[in-house]
């Protein structure tokens, strides 16, 4: 039997279940889920302690920096700032730039806007 899940209860009480019936984490996934929205991402990592904890980061975190210095538009501060970019994620290694690449950059091109590919 199917059934939507759309409420935060709801949520909370499939989270839990999913969890060993811990309703602890079922209320911190439920929580989670409320503050990013239906679009948003969620990510578990193990800590180091003990305790269990909810962190919400605005926007996207990269562990790694720009690979180049050249991609700095900001000397002072020595960061890369773009205005409503466009993005392209990948997972794969880019390796035929003119088979992979050369659609993408014709069309964003055309629109002078940054690209950032991740």
């Amino acid at each position: 039997m199917e059934r939507s899940v759309e409420d935060i209860q709801s949520i909370e009480q499939v989270a839990s279940i999913s969890s060993r019936n811990d309703s602890k984490i079922g209320a911190l996934i439920s929580d989670a889920l409320a503050k990013v929205g239906k679009e948003g991402l969620i990510s578990l990592e193990e800590g180091k302690g003990i305790q269990t904890e909810l962190e919400v980061t605005e926007g996207m975190k990269l562990d790694k920096g720009f690979v180049s210095p050249y991609f700095i538009t900001n000397p002072e501060k020595m960061e890369v700032s773009y205005d409503n970019p466009y993005i392209l994620l990948t997972d794969k290694k880019i390796t035929l730039v003119q088979q992979d690449l050369l659609p993408i950059l014709e069309q964003v091109t055309k629109t002078k806007r940054p690209l950032v590919i991740i």
